[in-house]
């Protein structure tokens, strides 16, 4: 189920979400039978947007990065979700290793980090980090904000298996999205468990496959509640060979914006939407909020200056943008102190363990917020119990959340399945 969270909607409930809201025992059950054909994703964080008329989920990490910024409340949730999944994949586990990024001195994922550690040590594991970073060759302490110390060791590769020194795990956590490929010593391991899979890093991942997928599962969603799946989908088209720097390429760019744009004005004209529509162009793989803009008519496309084009021209790690996903705007409706925000969910195994927005004083409620400058605000749990009710319990307006959460969710498990180098041995 999805926890009670307060969000920043404090007007009527639309049309939409009161759907969601009163068909709630109809979607858990749905939900509950896919779990049952489908593994999900170790663990997930979800972008939402909520323009009111729509609501739909805009980017899917399957190496989420933010568990710091979830409240302390939230920790209960992580914790029972974590003993979970254990229990399922290696039940007499008893060590985990956890790979972070190798850019460890950015003090917030360092906290993210430490979270992750805190909740895997409470669900009753030795929990050690080690680096992929070759300029790590003995174990490494890294001071936090807060004033306490993480330790990174070097990796060990010997007999197929993972280790550091003296640890021997049976279950690896990645927290390194692999941008900048796979590295060797984690391909073909001998029996132990490497969570996610090599095909969820952004060196096979693409963010088109991942809403293909994301397609079907919406289609099949909308089909059981009676509606129509564009009010939970985000349209895209996507481009396999861009190179903004040379400027090659950008006619196919220019042709599939014009194309979405022309889709999306019918769909607004069908449901007397007078808003302008948009188009977000970015990475079709990587992360960071690098390699994106905004774009309202495919001619802005011809009159991109040098510095428009080198921001477009490479992502995280340095790694050359060379194919972009063109997907469908949805403006955002929420507000926090006058800043637009959108709502962001966290899951581990398929359970939802909590939410936060994230918020920027600087961009419209037509750009991406994931950017320098944004502020994370914690969504705190209802204070429901124990307090004298009058009237109608509140209802569970986060819960709209947790259901687009768990779509994407179950969209990345489907996207998985599909590229499992490993799929046809169970034909």
């Amino acid at each position: 189920m999805v926890p009670h969270l307060v969000t920043s909607l404090t007007g009527p409930i639309n049309e939409l979400e009161q759907r969601i809201l009163e068909s709630m025992p109809v979607i858990e059950r749905w939900f509950r039978l896919e779990w049952m054909e489908h593994t999900p994703p170790f663990y997930c964080s979800v972008d939402v947007r909520n323009a009111g008329f729509k609501i739909a989920p805009v980017d899917t990490n399957l190496y989420p990065g933010g568990f710091n910024n979830l409240t302390p409340d939230m920790l209960p949730l992580a914790v029972q979700a974590a003993m979970a999944l254990i229990e399922k994949i290696c039940p007499e586990a008893k060590n985990l290793l956890l790979i972070p990024e190798n850019h460890t001195r950015n003090h917030f994922y360092l906290a993210n980090v430490k979270q992750l550690m805190t909740i895997f040590h409470m669900a009753g594991l030795n929990v050690r980090l080690g680096s992929l970073d070759p300029a790590v060759t003995q174990p490494t302490d890294i001071q936090l904000a807060d004033g306490s110390v993480l330790t990174t060791e070097p990796l060990i590769r010997e007999r197929g298996r993972i280790k550091l020194k003296h640890f021997d795990p049976c279950t690896i956590l990645l927290n390194n999205d692999l941008s900048a490929g796979i590295p060797d010593i984690l391909r073909d391991l001998h029996e132990q468990y490497l969570l996610p899979p090599l095909q969820a890093g952004w060196a096979v991942r693409t963010k088109s496959r991942h809403f293909q997928s994301y397609e079907e599962v919406a289609k099949k969603f909308s089909k059981v509640l009676g509606m129509d799946p564009w009010l939970i989908n985000p349209l895209f088209e996507n481009c396999p060979a861009v190179d903004f720097a040379e400027g090659t390429g950008l006619e196919c760019v220019q042709n599939h914006v014009d194309s979405l744009l022309g889709r999306i004005r019918r769909k607004y004209k069908e449901y007397g939407i007078t808003e302008k529509p948009f188009v977000i162009v970015k990475a079709d793989n990587g992360t960071y909020g690098m390699g994106i803009m905004t774009v309202r008519d495919a001619k802005d496309l011809d009159s991109l200056n040098r510095r428009s084009r080198n921001k477009m021209s490479t992502v995280k790690d340095g790694q050359a943008l060379s194919r972009v996903i063109i997907q469908e705007g949805v403006p955002t409706s929420e507000r926090i102190e006058d800043s637009v925000a959108e709502p962001v969910v966290y899951m581990m195994d398929r359970y939802v363990v909590g939410g936060f927005y994230r918020v920027h004083g600087e961009r419209g409620i037509d750009e991406n917020l994931n950017s320098p400058g944004a502020r994370f605000v914690p969504m705190e749990l209802a204070r429901l119990m124990g307090q004298p009710q009058i009237g109608p319990a509140e209802p569970n307006r986060f819960y709209m959340y947790g259901v687009l959460g768990r779509l994407a969710l179950l969209a990345a498990s489907y996207e998985m399945e599909a590229t499992d180098p490993q799929a046809e041995q169970y034909d």
